[in-house]
């Protein structure tokens, strides 16, 4: 057991005092951060991470794991840290979750399980992200390759709910092909997380260890274009779809036709996979001075930093107040601190431009209504408070509906009128033997709730099979 120490920010603290406060995790210096995609969070060492998890009260109804999606059994693993036994720690994190060095980084904690942690009433809640972080980046076990001797299942997108998918059935027992539409694995993972959030030797050797499990995997696949939905059934006992939600949401107004205006999602895809921000690639982006970015949520704000690491002057422009913003503030306190400036209560309402090529966006001042019977405070225009900002890109951040080609080229495949494709209590489609989760079904999510419908949906598919 660790002995933590009473001193902090260099005053002496009675022992109660200092578990009140959480170990900072360390970070890039702030002058690399404007000019390399280098990961910012660096990680705890060892010290530190005894020093946190000896902050762990161990509650018996343990009401952190309630607020985990995927249920991981947190007092449990926490107490291995704090005995220094991350070899056990790894086995209890890895039986709930099968990719938790991406959690570890990407998961929103601070409204999951931190948000349910105890220590949290009368202080900081237990870093309990940077705790699964610690475990995956220092420990590793070969995991076991088990006979497939149950069935062959096909997973669509190698996305989050598509990688947890298809670990879930191999680890049952099943033969698992996973067709992925892009020239490198991960969806969403490695296409619209910055580098610096989120490393691709990370999701690599997470998908790697999948791989060693016996999932089979086929890029460049495109499924309704290369092979049907049809022809999958034919040869699979069952077919789960994970394709995502990455059809880009635009405002409407006038002058989103003109150049220099982009998806996020073509934006940071540009920029992780097709390597824009390199020297040597085809496809390079021009060069960015005056950046305005449209949206509050965590794509805006990985938007916001990549375009100022390639030497823009950023600006991000979101309608409402600061409290309902809903990126995490970890990533909006990162934006600020590197240099980005934020405008809240601003909405675009036209672009207008030279050449075909956009330089001004045209905003006015908004105010926010009174909470609705759901919550919700719906914005309202102010009259006479409109403004211009220069700018050579805007990049729309606005959310995505689900991928609409699959859908297309599967009639009977029952749709909402929004793009999300229709699952039972089941998690299984109109179609029979055909499942689906994650962003396909509810629409852009989180990463740890797609992973939570990909294990559910693998459970459902091996009831399914083994009942047939």
């Amino acid at each position: 057991m660790y002995d933590v120490s009473t001193r902090r920010k260099g005053c002496f603290m009675s022992d109660s005092e200092v578990m009140n406060y959480r170990v900072k995790m360390r970070e890039l210096a702030l002058s690399r951060r404007t000019v390399s995609f280098d990961e910012v969070a660096r990680g705890y060492n060892e010290n530190e991470a005894l020093r946190e998890a000896a902050r762990c009260l161990r509650c018996k109804h343990a009401p952190c794991v309630s607020g985990c999606p995927v249920k991981i059994d947190i007092p449990a693993f926490i107490k291995e840290i704090n005995h220094g036994n991350t070899r056990e720690a790894y086995k209890i994190i890895t039986e709930a979750n099968l990719l938790p060095a991406i959690c570890g980084r990407v998961c929103p904690q601070e409204v999951q399980c931190e948000a349910k942690c105890v220590r949290g009433i009368k202080g900081e809640p237990l870093a309990i992200g940077h705790l699964e972080r610690f475990v995956c980046d220092n420990y590793y076990q070969e995991p076991e390759n088990i006979l497939p001797t149950k069935g062959r299942v096909a997973v669509i997108g190698s996305g989050p709910a598509g990688l947890t998918c298809s670990g879930m059935l191999s680890r049952f027992g099943y033969e698992v092909h996973v067709y992925e539409a892009l020239h490198e694995l991960g969806g969403v993972l490695v296409y619209g997380i910055p580098e610096f959030r989120l490393p691709k030797r990370v999701v690599s050797a997470e998908i790697d260890k999948l791989r060693k499990m016996g999932v089979i995997f086929y890029i460049n696949t495109v499924v309704g274009k290369t092979i049907t939905l049809e022809e999958l059934l034919s040869t699979f006992n069952a077919v789960f779809i994970g394709t995502g939600a990455g059809l880009p949401k635009f405002m409407g107004i006038p002058g989103e036709n003109l150049n220099g205006v982009l998806s996020a999602n073509e934006f940071l895809t540009r920029i992780n996979l097709m390597k824009a921000n390199q020297k040597g690639y085809d496809t390079p982006l021009k060069a960015l001075r005056e950046v305005i970015v449209v949206g509050g949520g965590n794509v805006a704000m990985d938007a916001a930093r990549a375009a100022h690491r390639l030497g823009a002057q950023v600006t991000v422009l979101y309608r409402r107040s600061f409290e309902e913003m809903p990126a995490r503030r970890e990533e909006v306190h990162h934006a600020l601190e590197e240099g980005i400036k934020i405008l809240f209560l601003v909405n675009p309402v036209t672009l207008t431009g030279e050449d075909y090529f956009v330089k001004r966006v045209n905003c006015v001042q908004m105010k926010l209504s009174a909470p609705d019977e759901s919550g919700r405070r719906r914005t309202y225009p102010i009259d006479g408070t409109e403004f211009t900002l220069p700018a050579d890109t805007v990049i729309m951040a606005l959310g995505n509906y689900p991928n609409p080609l699959l859908a297309a080229a599967t009639p009977d495949l029952l749709m909402t009128s929004g793009g999300c494709i229709v699952i039972n209590d089941r998690l299984m489609t109109s179609k029979k033997g055909v499942f689906a989760g994650g962003d396909a079904v509810t629409g852009a999510a989180t990463v740890i709730m797609a992973m939570a419908a990909g294990k559910a949906a693998a459970y459902e598919i091996d009831n399914y099979i083994t009942k047939t």
